[in-house]
C-alpha cells in the first residue's frame, strides 16, 4: 500500500484520489474526525464531520468506482465519549450488489440491510468479490 501525497484536509484527500484514480486498483481514505469528535463526547461536531464527509460523496461517486465501501473501524458514540461494542454501519455498493430497499445509511438500516452484521475480517473478501476479483467465492 502506498501513501499518496500529504493531504491535511478531506478536500485535499479527495483531490489526491481524483488525481491518482487511474494509478491504483484500490483506495483507502481515512477520515479520523468522526471518531475523535465522538471520543470528545461532542455530538454536534460529530454530526458536522459526518455531514462534511457526506458532502464529498458526489465527488467520489463521480469517479464511478467499481466498488465503494463506507464504514468505520469501530463505533464511537458521543454519548459514551469512547470506543464501544456497537456494530459499525457498512455501506457496500457495486454493480453486482443485491438491493435491499433501504434508501439511507445509518445504524438501523445497516443492521437490517443485505449485508446484515458480519465480522470486519470479512470486509476485504466482500470488496474483492464485488470487484469480481475471485473466480469462485468461498471455495
Amino acid at each position: 500500500m502506498d501513501v499518496v501525497g500529504h493531504a491535511k484536509t478531506l478536500d485535499e484527500q479527495i483531490d489526491l484520489l481524483s488525481q491518482h484514480w487511474n494509478d491504483y486498483d484500490f483506495f483507502f481514505i481515512h477520515f479520523k474526525y468522526t471518531d475523535s469528535t465522538g471520543e470528545d463526547g461532542n455530538f454536534e461536531a460529530k454530526v458536522q464531520r459526518t455531514e462534511e464527509l457526506d458532502a464529498m460523496m458526489p465527488r467520489i461517486t463521480d469517479l464511478n468506482p467499481d466498488v465503494l465501501i463506507v464504514t468505520g473501524d469501530h463505533s464511537t458514540p458521543a454519548f459514551l465519549a469512547a470506543h464501544s461494542w456497537h456494530a459499525v454501519p457498512t455501506l457496500l455498493v457495486s454493480d453486482c450488489c443485491r438491493t435491499d430497499g433501504h434508501t439511507s445509511f445509518g445504524e438501523s438500516n445497516c443492521r437490517t440491510g443485505e449485508l446484515g452484521q458480519f465480522e470486519a475480517k470479512y470486509l476485504m473478501s466482500l470488496a474483492l468479490a464485488n470487484a469480481r476479483r475471485y473466480t469462485k467465492f468461498g471455495a
